[in-house]
């Protein structure tokens, strides 16, 4: 039985068969249609390359014919699905080992982030620190005798005693007395004392008192610093101009605002907000 060629009326695509297979039906491996095999050609001339005629068709539809020397095209080979079920199991596995680690995986959003400010087990990271207070400058707009048109400040009491920069570090209301200092403990140093003759606190709670110089007999008012390594300390009963606002008395803490001129030559001054820590009178002295 001879072989011969014959080109898909589709695309063109070359087959071979034999003459035994003139008349039946195959299919083109390039675009799958099925084919009509045809009769052998009379001529063994390798050139000349007929058409099969497509099923259902009436007659055969030419292919143009490029390159009558080109080998047949190979079978394709049936496609492997090991690739597709091997990538399947893969993302099965990496399913399973997502939702069984998922906690250590994916920290809950209530998790602080480790960082190198705040190790694993070590302290929470430090609170950025409060700006520090400053004392106002000493002009004539701070220090004035007639305070009728003077405005409290929002900011911590500080000011100027005796031409040094002053800034309260503690208030405490004990025996009548309101102490404004620097430091926490100990002897008073640096600071205010305004005695109110042995007054409570309950008393002075929520009271608005407004001193002018020629007050007669006011509140005491002793101004303590220090000048050559010794301790200085100047009284005033009178001649001062003081507006100070207290707030309501809450457990054993006396809020309240002050704006306090002394007439020295220095121009000492106070002004700003305090929370006084109101302690029990002390006890009198064994006679």
């Amino acid at each position: 039985m001879s072989e011969f060629k014959y080109a898909c009326p589709v695309c063109g695509q070359h087959m071979m068969c034999d003459s035994s297979q003139s008349g039946t039906t195959m299919e083109c491996p390039t675009c799958f249609q099925k084919i009509v095999a045809p009769q052998a050609p009379a001529t063994d001339d390798p050139k000349f390359i007929i058409t099969g005629t497509k099923v259902g068709a009436e007659r055969p539809i030419p292919a143009a014919v490029a390159n009558a020397d080109a080998p047949p095209a190979p079978v394709p080979e049936k496609a492997s699905y090991w690739p597709v079920l091997a990538l399947g199991a893969l993302v099965c596995v990496v399913a399973v080992v997502l939702v069984a680690f998922h906690g250590k995986i994916f920290k809950s959003g209530s998790e602080p982030i480790q960082t190198a400010a705040n190790p694993p087990g070590g302290p929470p990271p430090a609170k950025p620190p409060k700006p520090p207070v400053v004392a106002p400058p000493a002009n004539d707009a701070n220090w004035m005798l007639d305070l009728s048109a003077a405005a409290f400040v929002d900011t911590p009491v500080a000011g100027r005693i005796h031409g040094l920069d002053f800034i309260c570090e503690r208030a405490i209301f004990q025996g009548g007395t309101l102490t404004l200092r620097t430091g926490t403990h100990g002897t008073v140093d640096f600071g205010v004392l305004i005695n109110f003759k042995n007054a409570l606190a309950e008393s002075l709670s929520g009271q608005s008192i407004n001193v002018t110089t020629n007050a007669d007999k006011a509140a005491n008012v002793m101004l303590r610093w220090q000048a050559d390594g010794q301790q200085k300390k100047e009284n005033f009963d009178d001649s001062y101009a003081m507006r100070l606002d207290f707030g309501e008395l809450t457990g054993n803490r006396l809020p309240g605002k002050i704006y306090l001129c002394t007439p020295d030559a220095e121009k000492s001054y106070l002004l700003g907000t305090f929370a006084a820590d109101v302690r029990k009178p002390k006890p009198p002295k064994p006679k």
